[in-house]
């Protein structure tokens, strides 16, 4: 059986990733060839956004140190992790679809064969009223994020780039096209 490919969704904030990867895991997920796994993070769960696994810093720090993570990062003051079960479920030959910081491209990248980076983008004006509609972050936490520059992408690994400026189905279209091109 082939290994499954390990898709990295990256892109600024109010690109529209949480969007797009709700949408791709309504069509794709129930095929059940693609996984979409539920990231961990130091943020309350109803703190809006992506249903996610709500980690206090302890138990998250806890988790990580006894190797609990695929892969793990800090950005935004909180921490992120992704489970551990994603090396068996590549191994199984299915594919898995994740939320990351580009931060750690490169590391991921030089671990697991193949992986594909899928950047989502949007013009600066939607992405700043997507923050704003979403209203989790004050004014000046806006203004960081919109400002923000992306990490170069790491040499060797794949990007497929989906620009996100249309409606939520357009968007979506275009994100699991990028997922189900054949050449990964």
């Amino acid at each position: 059986m082939a290994r499954g490919t390990l898709f990295l969704v990256v892109g600024p904030s109010g690109a529209g990733k949480d969007t797009l990867i709700a949408g791709a895991r309504a069509a794709l997920e129930p095929g059940g060839v693609y996984v979409f796994p539920r990231r961990a993070i130091t943020r309350p769960a109803g703190a809006g956004g992506e249903d996610h696994e709500a980690l206090l810093r302890e138990t998250f720090a806890e988790r990580s140190a006894e190797g609990g993570f695929f892969a793990t990062w800090h950005a935004h003051g909180l921490d992120y992790g992704l489970p551990g079960c994603i090396s068996a479920t590549l191994e199984s030959g299915r594919h898995v679809v994740a939320n990351v910081s580009r931060a750690i491209l490169g590391d991921v990248a030089q671990r697991v064969s193949p992986t594909v980076a899928v950047e989502v983008t949007a013009p600066p004006e939607i992405r700043a009223r997507r923050l704003a509609d979403r209203a989790r972050e004050d004014e000046a936490d806006t203004a960081r994020r919109l400002a923000r520059e992306g990490a170069p992408f790491p040499d060797g690994i794949p990007v497929r780039r989906v620009v996100n400026d249309g409606t939520p189905e357009e968007g979506i279209a275009r994100f699991v096209a990028a997922l189900t091109e054949t050449d990964a």
